[in-house]
């Protein structure tokens, strides 16, 4: 079947190489199986950059387009079979998805040995009330996490404990093996199992973390919640989620934020939304009437004439904008009420009245 491997990676055919390069990864990491992608469409991009990421096969694909894909390229003598059985450079791959257990394989010659796994990030939802979220608010959080074992200082190995060159790496942190894979045969490079990729061994293994490095405590966190942050709005703590182990970077917490909705007040965006009742009197000569706002309340000059569902601007009262000096507005729709059963005398006295 004819395979189109610009629609694979989702580029133009007037793509630059480097757009190339930067679309495969970003399709990479979204369907990298290790991050709980689909192998299938792995498999299709991997393939797809694999021809337009080279050059000179990408001019062979160009110009022989299904022939090329068939083994015979026009005759070209380009073979499509001794492409796919081949042992091909993996290592841009390899720097992309650095010391995961790929399950192709793919591995970079740029010290992979040395990196280590970073701590996984955290999601915590927190709920504030209105007037928080509006002018912002410190919050103490209490959550467990990952932290790095305070007996052994993150090492995993007891204090005073012989270090020793990890036998079974020679202290490389990696080992290497060849495997048949469906695209060829490939190098493939896994952490040492014995060492977890450190290159050394312990005689004695910290006994409060059992050789890990990490250990779950409870984490008491105070967080500055920024004014004019909305419900569904997140909060990205760089540093705050588990540690990494054996002294990797720690994960990132992300805070989900939940607003209590206010009796007095409905929030669209950064305006305030609120309505007021006045009677026919003042719709008709007009008056000033005491409206709350989130900053107490003000005075709303009410003109005469005023009709029912006008709606009054307050300039600057609303909800403070993210990261900036400058606020929503405050919208105030004002409804006339009609009176009922009205006396003889009233009804008098409207009738008198020249509308």
């Amino acid at each position: 079947m004819n395979k189109d491997y610009y629609k694979s990676l989702g580029v133009n055919k007037t793509a630059s190489q480097d757009e190339i390069k930067a679309a495969f990864r970003k399709l990479a990491h979204e369907h990298h199986p290790d991050k709980g992608g689909n192998a299938e469409k792995f498999k299709e991009i991997n393939e797809a950059y694999q021809v337009l990421g080279n050059a000179e096969k990408r001019q062979q694909y160009d110009q022989f387009g299904s022939g090329f894909q068939n083994g015979q390229a026009g005759g070209a003598g380009f073979n499509w079979q001794n492409y796919q059985g081949g042992n091909y450079d993996f290592g841009d791959l390899g720097d992309l998805f650095g010391g995961m257990g790929d399950m192709f394989g793919f591995s970079s010659s740029r010290g992979r040995n040395q990196r280590r796994s970073r701590g996984d990030d955290m999601e915590i939802a927190i709920t504030i009330d209105f007037m928080e979220a509006v002018f912002g608010a410190e919050k103490e959080i209490n959550f467990q996490r990952l932290e790095n074992c305070s007996h052994c200082k993150g090492s995993g190995a007891e204090p005073g404990a012989k270090v020793e060159t990890c036998k079974t790496c020679n202290g490389q942190g990696k080992v290497a093996s060849v495997q048949r894979t469906i695209l060829g045969n490939m190098r493939v490079e896994s952490v040492c199992p014995h060492c977890q990729g450190e290159g050394k061994s312990y005689s004695e293994k910290c006994h409060n973390c059992q050789g890990r490095g990490v250990k779950q405590t409870t984490a008491k966190l105070k967080v500055k919640i920024p004014a004019g942050i909305d419900s569904g709005e997140t909060i990205r703590l760089s540093g705050q989620g588990e540690a990494g182990v054996k002294g990797a970077p720690a994960g990132d917490l992300f805070l989900h934020i939940r607003v209590t909705p206010s009796k007095k007040f409905f929030r669209a965006g950064y305006d305030i939304h609120t309505k007021e009742t006045i009677n026919i009197k003042q719709a008709i000569l007009g008056d000033k009437i005491e409206v709350d706002t989130v900053d107490g309340e003000l005075k709303l000059k009410i003109p005469a004439g005023t009709q029912s569902q006008t709606v009054f601007r307050l300039k600057d009262k609303g909800v403070p904008k993210l990261n900036s000096r400058y606020r929503g507005d405050h919208l105030v729709e004002v409804t006339v009420k009609i009176p009922k059963d009205l006396s003889r005398k009233d009804e008098k006295l409207i009738e008198e009245i020249k509308l």
